[in-house]
């Protein structure tokens, strides 16, 4: 899997083969870095002609579940600072896409999900993005793909598999 770097302005750049010989390039933390990097901007490319981005694509998958998140979860579990998930809210109920409810056992809380509508866009992009993942890690088998995923599921949440 090659990795494509982006300069300041998003145009790819072929990453320097002199440079992926240096020790950093075996480093777990700079390819975990490498990897979100180019998935970022793999997903944002994916989710453009839905007016989505990587996190409110994110916090619109997680208002389709059934697990009626609440804010405070999900930026918990995003790990954004409870003003950017605010954000990422107000412009995807803005679009008509998610709705804040009250919590059941606290009125306090908000729980955040998703309409009609934004259940339709999620279903869309949903498809998308896994079509771009796809084709990126079209060099990987199934096997691999799934080894890779169980890998990371295992160091993000301590998971044995």
């Amino acid at each position: 899997m090659t990795l494509q770097a982006t300069d300041a302005v998003g145009n790819s750049a072929e990453p320097s083969p002199r440079l992926a010989e240096s020790s950093i390039s075996n480093d777990v933390g700079f390819l975990l870095a490498k990897l979100h990097a180019a998935g970022s901007v793999l997903n944002n490319a994916a989710l453009a002609e839905f007016g989505l981005k990587e996190r409110s694509y994110s916090v619109l998958a997680l208002a389709c579940g059934d697990l009626g998140p609440t804010q405070r979860e999900l930026a918990d579990f995003l790990s954004l600072d409870p003003s950017q998930i605010v954000a990422l809210i107000d412009e995807l109920e803005q679009r008509g896409l998610v709705e804040r409810k009250a919590g059941v056992s606290d009125r306090r809380q908000k729980l955040v999900a998703a309409t009609a509508e934004g259940r339709k866009v999620h279903a869309a992009a949903q498809k998308a993005a896994k079509a771009a993942e796809a084709r990126h890690l079209g060099m990987l088998t199934t096997q691999e793909v799934a080894s890779l995923r169980s890998i990371l599921r295992k160091a993000v949440w301590a998971e044995t598999p």
